[in-house]
């Protein structure tokens, strides 16, 4: 960790400590200050992480993309999103209330990776049913990791989930990024932008929507360095709480 004097306290995602986890927790909570929008708290989240992960070794930003997402349903999405969505569904019909793993906020060394509108594969993406997201690799396994079941993404059911919103969710890691069956657009991302490691956490609103953070990482992290990163989700849980109903800038 750096000396605060120097400039921005960065942080060894490598050797993240309990103790920087627990500095870090306290500037997250902070996010949703004056903020208008969940979308905008998102943005503050994501930038705050690009710009203080260090990759150790190097001293270089340890993450060359973050996004983070939220579950939302397709009748709340607006017209281009809906668009979007409906495109990825192939035309047909979804229901009112499917949800899509909506981008809300997204940073990285690619200038059309820094706003939400120039996402091309990523603006919402329809969960229509459990038989879908199963063949998803990387959602399949993003849901596993966390904790959750995909039954509780896709059709959340207010009468079983009552303590689910109060759980601690896990963190969804991928050790080695290159050649994992979970991690796609390995000749198009992973292997031009080094990508070593993946990482998500997040947890669940009181409206049972979802929130996950997904960093891909130019540094390699084990399992037990990304488990202290869950302890950050409560923080940006804390953050984003207020927006539930303004999630749009």
């Amino acid at each position: 960790m750096s000396n605060q004097n120097e400039g921005p306290t960065t942080y060894d995602v490598t050797n993240f400590t309990i103790r920087e986890m627990t500095e870090c927790g306290r500037a997250m909570r902070t996010m949703g200050v004056g903020a208008s929008s969940m979308e905008e708290v998102a943005g503050r989240i994501v930038r705050y992480l690009h710009d203080t992960l260090i990759d150790g070794q190097t001293g270089a930003r340890a993450c060359s993309l973050i996004r983070f997402f939220k579950t939302h349903a397709y009748e709340y999405l607006d017209d281009e999103l809906k668009d979007f969505a409906l495109n990825m569904l192939g035309g047909s019909t979804p229901l009112p209330e499917m949800k899509c793993l909506t981008l809300l906020g997204t940073v990285g060394e690619n200038q059309e990776w820094n706003l939400r509108g120039t996402s091309k594969g990523h603006k919402a993406i329809p969960l229509p049913s459990e038989e879908v997201v199963h063949q998803i690799p990387m959602m399949r396994n993003l849901i596993k990791q966390l904790g959750l079941s995909v039954r509780s993404v896709v059709k959340p059911d207010p009468v079983l989930m009552l303590d689910m919103e109060q759980k601690t969710y896990n963190v969804f890691v991928v050790p080695e990024a290159l050649g994992s069956p979970y991690i796609p657009a390995q000749k198009e991302f992973i292997v031009p932008y080094g990508i070593k490691s993946v990482m998500g956490f997040g947890g669940m609103l009181p409206s049972l929507d979802i929130f996950v953070i997904i960093m891909f990482l130019k540094a390699s992290i084990s399992r037990e360095a990304a488990d202290i990163f869950k302890n950050l989700s409560l923080n940006i849980k804390l953050a984003v709480l207020p927006f539930e109903n303004t999630v749009f800038a």
